[in-house]
């Protein structure tokens, strides 16, 4: 096989939505503040024994069925988070307990809000080098274990849940070559640290760097897929704000595709912001199957990885 192609998608998140009104009475914010400034309106709230792996487990099982593959198929497990509270055993080896798999290689990836796209790149290339031949791919994040409610900066933000992605060989290629890099010296910008660990972030220089570099990066993503932006059929970003997400569309030149805007009733949740958002634009078949869909994460260490897939 010389390539792979995503077969299926799915997400789960939690039934509880805090809105930005009940926000309003834990912190000095309002909704008038949360929408100018980020464009979230609600967002998903874990309960207690919604864990990273369970809520993983969920969307898994749900982009299986949609793939109409069995746990036992898959022999290549990766589950992007950084919100795991246990160093061992990893998030990839739990969710392949729930699943009840059989012998996948189960793999944790941490690059935080680009972890996703991290981790499908490895599936791609594991798949490309033989040594798998069906992933399953996932971003699984419960932000409100680390977050401080008292800080309207970062508490407004936050929200969890999980996508998930399955990915299989394919003759021809359907997952573009990844683009992804980082920027050391910004490595403090967004960060969960300490014991037990609160998110915290530099807005700020993030802000700057997203809005100035991305753009560029985004088109390089592009130009190595063979596709040009005004043929992308859909933009999916991670989803940390509105005000980085639409402005990079349009300097992007995606003038003809649908771009997520899931942070609006998600908020941001790290590394499964795009496999949830991408999982909803498929199952309202908003994006074509088959039409080029441009996915790009970023945040923290400062990372970012971008690829192109055909919309499954």
């Amino acid at each position: 096989m010389t390539g792979s192609r995503v077969v299926a998608v799915g997400h789960y998140q939690p039934e509880r939505v805090l809105t930005n009104a009940e926000l309003a009475t834990m912190v000095d914010t309002s909704d008038e503040w949360i929408r100018s400034r980020v464009g979230i309106e609600t967002r998903r709230i874990a309960a207690d024994d919604e864990t990273v792996d369970a809520m993983a487990a969920q969307a898994a099982a749900k982009a299986l069925a949609n793939a109409g593959l069995a746990p036992a198929d898959i022999d290549y497990l990766v589950v992007a988070t950084c919100t795991a509270i246990d160093r061992s055993p990893n998030m990839a080896a739990r969710v392949a307990a729930r699943l009840g798999m059989t012998t996948p290689a189960a793999i944790d990836v941490n690059t935080a809000c680009s972890g996703f796209t991290h981790a499908l790149a490895t599936a791609d290339h594991a798949i490309r080098a033989g040594a798998a031949t069906r992933a399953l791919v996932i971003g699984s994040e419960k932000l409100t274990d680390f977050t401080d409610w008292a800080d309207r900066s970062t508490c407004v933000l936050v929200g969890d849940g999980a996508g998930a992605v399955v990915l299989v060989a394919a003759d021809e290629p359907e997952v573009g070559p990844v683009t992804w890099g980082s920027v050391p010296e910004m490595s403090n910008a967004v960060r969960i640290e300490g014991r037990p660990g609160t998110f915290g972030q530099e807005g700020q220089s993030v802000f700057r760097w997203a809005t100035s570099e991305l753009p560029r990066i985004a088109r390089l993503v592009c130009e190595r897929s063979g596709v040009a932006p005004e043929d992308l059929g859909g933009v999916v970003l991670h989803q940390a704000n509105l005000r980085i997400i639409e402005p990079l569309a349009a300097r992007l030149g995606a003038v003809n595709a649908v771009v997520a805007r899931d942070v609006v009733e998600s908020g941001n949740t790290s590394a499964a912001s795009i496999p949830i958002a991408l999982s909803k634009l498929v199952e309202r078949r908003e994006v074509p199957s088959g039409a080029p869909v441009l996915l790009f994460g970023f945040g923290g260490g400062l990372s970012y990885a971008g690829l192109v897939i055909r919309c499954p």
